[in-house]
């Protein structure tokens, strides 16, 4: 198996209400229920699998039996709520299943047979709907996995050809859902190259709005497939009724939104059908990526905390582990390295208090040296003019400095000037008879290939078998796939899919071996930042824009779906803020270093070891804890965020300014969230330069004062960045 409205026109017909209550009363109602919410799926006597609810769980299972009567999904052209809308039949809305039949027939009907509920822990179930054609051999079944405690759903289809010849499916989403409200507003986001996470809000009018992206990898890099959907109303942090969603897939993507001719609101969300016809052949399934939701009827900050806490728990790579803090060659060096340059950054990494060295790009080619981004890459022996002593020589200087030691690959990529490529031209994702398209200098690798799935792995794992002492990876992923053909793979229309399904395959083997080796998302940015892809990875690089300002923007966008323990944060030369708003910013996910120690001057270095002992302080509450947004930066001169440890006695606020304007500073208390209102907290600024002195007198308030009255951090022209510790006084 391959992993991947207002009420209708009068009819004229008068039903009794005998006549209603009696079809009813031969329907299956079947609930997806989680602590606060509830999903209610109901069969007709048509055998019609429906959606008659998504909202607050009832206290009583029998009274969902009364909410499809309640609602008119029909129009003058049939039913808009099917539970997986087919086409070819009745539907003439967006379909979330299109097939063709080996015979060139395009119609399908998919019936109810029957469902199972599999308890897979006290907090976890698996709701499994079997679904088939009268007239085919062809099935679905459709699969709601719920995270009771979390509020967390996953939906996905296992599409099954029981045919006797291949079908064609011409559209595989892995969710239908029909949601009600008087008005939708959708919260999405694009972005370019260290332009990510902009967010745009507009109200969804009647017809279909799509989000999508065709650009095979590094798919995220003008839209994620990440959404906010209020319904009333736009929602606000603490109130209004919103669902985050989320598509679990690391390639093209496509989600639709349909405001039906019944003002009810269709969502669709799955693989990008673009250029993407699969062919599925007899006897074969094909598993579709899963599409991951939560809903809040008390705003934003609640579905942020359900996807968070869901995300540690379940879905991201060791979600419930610490992670290492690390300082970066790249800035300090680029490609322009050797041992001696390299052993005293080792030095600096000890010097600077963080657990890891990084040696990023240009380590590796021989024949043709990675002394820039234009050659080498995809030959991954050690350059022996930079590294006569290969790997192991740096691993074993970083153990005896008392640090580990992590290591740069983007396996999944060639330059045309390289000997795998001069070997292996069959390897490549390219047009035969059209010119080469690049992007950095470099092209795709074709992951449709076992052949290029073992070298893929293997580029990593001989790492690891020369170097067990090894302790990070990060993978990096900088070209879009241009001129999409692969030698290898016989219907072209299923590369795309199959492409991605390969680069599973590769991290499953590699998670398989080494479960617990931190790896870093990279991406050229953010151009691949999903929970598909963070099911292997601990952590991701939001952007390679490193300028704090715009990180704190790209940050924030990014903390509503991603847990703060996956966000890399660098400190950089970007931007013209001081050091000590820089290191602020990043310390708000996974603390780094890009920077050449040596250049900072004393008081700069003290700064930046005792901010490194801070985080080290206050990490649990921000790998762990809730994390609460008190002001926007898109809203306010002040950005303000704060992270509590789950036992609410420890808990960091990050206070910004944003807007460099004459006479903008902090001039009222922000309220924090959190707390326990019984317990005493202290409160007293920390991250202060040293030789400065901090303007805020350390007190002790109760956290009811905290969170109705607040604290002014201070923050002023002089003072950009403000970070404020709260602790229990026991």
């Amino acid at each position: 198996m391959n992993k991947i409205g207002s009420k209708g026109l009068f009819s004229g017909i008068i039903v009794s209400l005998a006549m209603i209550a009696s079809a009813r009363a031969q329907s299956v109602v079947i609930p997806v229920e989680t602590k606060d919410n509830a999903l209610v799926l109901e069969v007709g006597n048509d055998r019609v699998l429906n959606m008659v609810y998504f909202g607050g769980r009832l206290g009583n299972k029998d009274e969902y039996k009364n909410i499809g009567g309640l609602n008119n999904f029909s129009g003058t052209i049939g039913s808009y709520n099917n539970a997986y809308t087919t086409a070819g039949t009745s539907n003439l809305v967006e379909p979330a299943i299109q097939v063709t039949h080996a015979d060139g027939n395009k119609s399908l009907d998919l019936k109810y047979v029957n469902h199972t509920v599999t308890k897979i822990s006290d907090d976890v179930s698996l709701l499994s709907i079997n679904l088939k054609d009268p007239v085919y051999n062809f099935e679905v079944t459709l699969n709601y996995k719920t995270y009771y405690d979390e509020n967390v759903t996953e939906q996905w289809s296992v599409i099954k050809n029981r045919e006797k010849k291949s079908v064609v499916l011409n559209k595989y989403a892995s969710a239908n859902l029909c949601l009600q409200g008087s008005e939708y507003w959708l919260k999405h986001y694009h972005g370019d190259w260290a332009q990510e996470m902009k967010p745009e809000e507009e109200r969804l009018s009647n017809g279909i709005k799509t989000i999508d992206s065709k650009l095979g990898t590094r798919a995220d890099l003008f839209q994620p497939p990440t959404f906010m959907l209020s319904l009333g109303k736009s929602a606000t942090e603490e109130s209004g009724e919103v669902m985050y969603g989320n598509l679990e897939w690391s390639g093209n993507f496509r989600l639709d939104f349909e405001v039906d001719p019944s003002n009810h609101l269709r969502l669709i969300a799955g693989i990008n059908n673009y250029a993407s016809d699969y062919v599925l052949k007899a006897g074969g399934d094909l598993e579709t990526p899963k599409f991951v939701y939560t809903l809040s009827d008390k705003g934003k900050g609640e579905a942020t905390h359900n996807f968070h806490n869901w995300a540690r728990k379940y879905k991201i790579a060791d979600g419930e582990g610490p992670r290492l803090t690390l300082l970066n060659n790249w800035e300090s060096t680029y490609f322009d390295f050797n041992e001696d340059k390299l052993a005293s950054l080792l030095k600096d990494t000890k010097k600077l208090g963080v657990d890891l060295f990084l040696l990023d790009d240009g380590w590796f080619g021989n024949k043709y040296p990675r002394n820039g981004d234009h050659a080498g890459l995809g030959d991954w022996q050690e350059n022996k003019a930079k590294l006569p002593h290969d790997i192991g020589y740096l691993v074993k200087e970083a153990n005896m400095n008392g640090v580990k030691f992590g290591i740069w690959v983007e396996p999944e990529m060639v330059n045309p000037k390289s000997e795998l490529y001069e070997k292996h031209p069959d390897w490549v994702v390219k047009q035969p008879q059209r010119p080469e398209i690049y992007m950095r200098n470099q092209l795709v690798l074709d992951l449709t290939n076992p052949a290029v799935q073992d070298f893929v792995f293997g580029v990593v794992d001989g790492l690891f078998t020369k170097n067990p002492d090894l302790a990070y990876i990060k993978w990096d992923c900088n070209s879009v796939i241009f001129n999409a053909n692969s030698a290898y793979e016989k219907n072209q229309s299923n590369f795309y899919t199959d492409y991605v399904f390969g680069l599973y395959k590769v991290l499953d083997r590699l998670r398989s071996k080494y479960p617990k080796v931190p790896m870093m998302l990279c991406s050229g940015g953010g151009g691949r930042v999903d929970y598909g892809a963070l099911h292997y990875f601990t952590e991701y690089w939001p952007s390679d824009d490193t300028d704090p300002l715009e990180r704190i923007f790209i940050q924030w966008e990014n903390s509503y779906f991603y847990p703060a323990l996956t966000s890399s944060n660098h400190v950089t030369d970007w931007g013209k803020q001081p050091i000590k708003f820089r290191v602020d910013v990043a310390m708000m996910g996974k603390l780094g270093f890009d920077i050449v120690v040596g250049k900072l001057k004393p008081n700069e270095l003290a700064f930046c070891q005792a901010a490194v002992n801070t985080y080290k302080q206050f990490s649990e509450a921000i790998w762990h804890g809730d994390q609460y947004h008190l002001q926007d930066p898109r809203e306010n001169d002040i950005a303000s965020v704060i992270y509590v440890d789950q036992a609410k006695s420890s808990a960091i606020m990050f206070n910004y300014l944003v807007n460099w304007r004459v006479g903008t500073e902090s001039n009222a208390p922000i309220r924090l969230k959190g707390l326990d209102p019984e317990k005493k907290y202290r409160v007293e600024e920390v991250n202060v330069m040293p030789g400065s002195r901090s303007t805020i007198k350390p007190s002790t308030y109760s956290g009811k004062f905290l969170m109705t009255v607040g604290v002014n951090p201070d923050v002023k022209s002089w003072r950009p960045s403000v970070l404020i510790a709260v602790k229990e006084l026991k």
